[in-house]
């Protein structure tokens, strides 16, 4: 049976399983489907047609479903879905989608947000993230897995940040940010690749290496992006075992809509 502080207010119409711990000065909202094992811990709201999934740690003043802060959302029935086993720290807020995308924003699972952390309408963000301290990911944006985000960045929208790449505190965001790279400073500019990132996910020797030779085509030959693109595509026979992630590696490049950062 869901533990249900007497001081919070939860619609009769949410959808609660049955060991969820709402804890005291909570409101959660009529079109709310909450999973085993979530806690809120205090004060936190849970509103808009919301999925939050099983196991999450919602802290105090959160705002989890949140209206977009968007003057062009007219209180259209979109919905965020978030996973499974994230913890939401203190103050954060991630808002539900608009009808200008596709009316849903993600959040994925195991994802670390720190207090005071913005998602905002639309944003599809993947698992095994960490959002730092004051981070803003404005409208549309989209972050690989793995990714990490320093305090007081901020993302502009429709911005992607591909996976195991890391931002840099304070960073001013404003292109593209490849996957496996670092990039700090305002406006925001590649520092390298995220080595001990990829270490410590176990990539392998051959994996890095090959990764090197992309980064370096595509950062220090003075190409253009075409140039080092076509450089990039030969990679992938000679380093048969980093295949995907050379893949993933260019076909974020040639997607790149904003552009990449360099």
């Amino acid at each position: 049976m869901s533990q249900i502080h007497s001081s919070s207010i939860v619609s009769p119409e949410a959808q609660i399983a049955d060991d969820v711990v709402i804890g005291p000065f909570c409101i959660v909202g009529p079109n709310v489907r909450i999973g085993r094992g979530t806690v809120l811990r205090s004060h936190v709201v849970v509103e808009g047609r919301t999925v939050l999934g099983e196991r999450n740690l919602v802290y105090a003043g959160a705002c989890i479903g949140c209206a977009p802060q968007d003057k062009k959302y007219k209180g259209e029935d979109t919905e965020l879905v978030v996973g499974d086993d994230n913890v939401i720290r203190e103050n954060c807020t991630l808002a539900i989608g608009t009808i200008q995308d596709h009316g849903i924003t993600r959040v994925g699972s195991r994802n670390l947000l720190m207090a005071n952390a913005h998602v905002a309408h639309d944003c599809q963000v993947g698992d095994d993230i960490v959002v730092a301290n004051n981070v803003a990911l404005a409208g549309h944006v989209q972050v690989g897995s793995h990714a990490i985000i320093g305090g007081q960045a901020g993302i502009h929208q429709f911005v992607r940040i591909g996976e195991y790449a890391m931002v840099g505190g304070a960073s001013g965001v404003v292109q593209d940010v490849p996957p496996y790279v670092i990039c700090h400073l305002n406006p925001c500019k590649v520092a390298g690749l995220n080595l001990i990132g990829l270490r410590r996910a176990g990539w392998s020797d051959e994996q890095i290496r090959a990764l090197r030779k992309a980064y370096g085509h595509l950062y220090r030959e003075n190409l253009t992006v075409k140039e080092a693109v076509e450089r990039m595509e030969a990679l992938i026979a000679e380093h048969p075992t980093a295949e995907h992630e050379l893949t993933v590696f260019l076909e974020f490049v040639r997607s790149s809509a904003r552009g990449i950062i360099r």
